[in-house]
């Protein structure tokens, strides 16, 4: 149990250190912005077609599903709305986010982990290049702007999955809904909802960067570094 404990407490040490060391670095010359914009396109535009067919599916299966209850109290034009603040407060965000944690955390926990095994780290060190800046820095930087863009389009995507559950069992053209999508939406609908998006898009890269950065030597700690870097950045979502 002791041991336990104190296994924890390092480790709660170590990623504070970790995290204080990335605000130093993002903030000293040099800035690695070729490497930083090459992983928001790893990121980002990767992600895009997984973000998509998801938030078409969230839209469309939650219109469905709500549309009966609706219908029961004379209340289908409520629907667009509900969709639309149902998406944009919560479900596109946590969603995204998790797939995202899936996705990249785990990528980049292998990714690093592997280097770090290979000793590709240690090489870089010694060539003179801070691998910290080049690998930790942009990664993390990369997932706190990507993911963010990346909810904000499973949100438009989930909205038009709405409109086509919506036409399944009624017409209504695009005009109609969609001004019946903005009506419901408000400014701290939005707001609150796209800042913790940042927070989101910081833990999955960083708890992907510490678990592979960190990771013990042997190709076993690869696979765990990429499990330990889901499950953790899953959690840190909720």
């Amino acid at each position: 149990m002791n041991i336990t404990i104190q296994r924890n407490l390092d480790g709660a040490g170590d990623a504070s250190v970790f995290i204080g060391r990335f605000f130093k670095e993002l903030f000293s010359f040099p800035f690695e912005g070729k490497e930083t914009v090459r992983q928001c396109f790893s990121i980002g535009y990767k992600s895009l077609p997984l973000v998509a067919i998801t938030g078409f599916i969230m839209g469309l299966v939650l219109t469905i599903q709500s549309r009966p209850t609706l219908a029961e109290f004379g209340a289908e034009s409520w629907l667009p709305g509900m969709v639309a603040l149902s998406l944009i407060r919560e479900i596109a965000p946590v969603i995204t986010a998790l797939i995202c944690a899936g996705k990249i955390s785990s990528g980049i926990g292998a990714e690093l982990g592997s280097m770090k095994v290979t000793e590709q780290i240690d090489a870089m060190e010694v060539s003179g290049i801070n691998p910290f800046k080049y690998l930790v820095v942009t990664r993390i930087l990369a997932t706190t702007l990507m993911v963010p863009l990346l909810v904000v389009f499973a949100d438009g995507v989930g909205i038009l999955g709405g409109f086509v559950g919506i036409n399944i069992h009624s017409d209504v053209n695009m005009v109609r809904y969609a001004s019946q999508v903005l009506e419901s939406l408000d400014f701290i609908d939005i707001v609150p909802a796209t800042i913790k998006t940042f927070f989101f898009g910081f833990f999955i890269g960083m708890i992907g960067c510490f678990k592979g950065y960190t990771a013990a030597n042997g190709t076993e700690s690869v696979g765990k570094a990429a499990n330990a870097a889901v499950v953790v950045a899953s959690l840190s979502i909720f």
